[in-house]
């Protein structure tokens, strides 16, 4: 067969096994479908790792950062202050609001937002900060919340492929009005999809709750009192995040691992360019990132081998719809 390739490596593995496949068949068994006592125990469970009171299950980690603009207060005319490097739902979460987004670039060698950037930025009309914990890495909270306080912003971490990573002041997501997470299946613990809103403040998440079901805080005694949607999560969701939770502490093993792997092999190649995680400090990297000005040569070099690559997504200043 020579050199025929029999196993290609994927850029993302997600790995679901027989334990979630039994949960999900005791949750269907029991008719727990929608969202009910299972996504309640799963919401439980998350508080518990990240040490925060409240948390609310929705379908999308974009989701969790809309509803949260929702109950920060964010409306039509609004300024939302976003780095420039960062998945798109970032950016749309305060659009679809009609806020405007407004950039600020990330540091020079690392993918986080600049905050010697962002009081250049504030004017009269802005609401409320994003900082996004790229690939695991903490954005500097302290300096960012200290800008916030001192200008009346709300600040909302975009904590989508953060989970679990830390800084020296205790878990990302978990330092502000609210942090917001994803479960796709490209991050450490999984759904398929969904995401959640953590925050410590009760009124918040009593406004989450009634957010996400169409305003609606009661479904039997029914009254509308609020706006909202059907931004609900689901048992069936959460039995694949119960069992992914329970082993939460495997996983980060493994990332780690794998990190220091592809770190120590970088150091062959002098043609590349290894975007640090400050692993030591607590963050978690759920990717490897390298920069290579030969990457299109590159990248199908590896394709040949069976090694899956993707290159990073566009800055934000090149996205048409972004208006700022």
């Amino acid at each position: 067969m020579g050199n025929t390739i029999t196993k290609n490596i994927s850029w993302w593995r997600t790995d679901f096994g027989e334990d979630e496949i039994r949960r999900i068949a005791d949750s269907i068994h029991n008719e727990h479908i929608s969202q009910g006592p299972v996504t309640a125990e799963f919401e439980h469970a998350i508080g518990e790792v990240l040490g925060v009171p409240y948390v609310a299950a929705t379908t999308s980690g974009s989701m969790a950062l809309f509803m949260a603009l929702i109950v920060a207060g964010v409306k039509p005319g609004d300024e939302v202050i976003v780095p420039n490097r960062t998945w798109i739902a970032t950016a749309n979460a305060p659009l679809l609001l009609g806020a405007k987004v407004v950039l600020v670039d990330v540091e020079k060698d690392l993918p986080i937002i600049d905050v010697d950037r962002i009081e250049e930025k504030i004017t009269p009309r802005t609401k409320a900060i994003i900082p996004v914990h790229l690939n695991g890495r903490s954005a500097n909270m302290r300096s960012i919340n200290q800008i916030a306080l001192k200008h009346g912003l709300k600040v909302i971490e975009d904590s989508a492929q953060a989970f679990s990573s830390r800084n020296a002041d205790g878990m990302l997501g978990c330092q502000s009005f609210a942090g917001c997470f994803s479960l796709s299946v490209a991050k450490i613990i999984s759904s398929g999809q969904g995401g959640f809103v953590v925050t410590k403040d009760k009124s918040v998440h009593e406004r989450l709750k009634a957010i996400r079901t169409h305003g609606v805080s009661d479904l039997i005694d029914v009254s509308y009192n609020s706006m909202g949607f059907n931004f609900r999560f689901n048992d069936i969701q959460a039995s694949l995040g119960i069992v992914q939770l329970s082993r939460l502490k495997e996983k980060i093993t493994r990332i780690k691992a794998i990190y220091q792997k592809y770190q120590a092999a970088m150091e062959q190649f002098s043609f590349l360019k290894f975007i640090p995680v400050d692993v030591k400090a607590g963050q978690l990297p759920i990717y490897i990132e390298v920069l290579c000005s030969k990457r299109d040569r590159l990248r199908k070099f590896l394709s040949a081998q069976g090694i899956q690559t993707r290159p990073f997504y566009p800055d934000l200043n090149l996205a048409a719809q972004v208006k700022y």
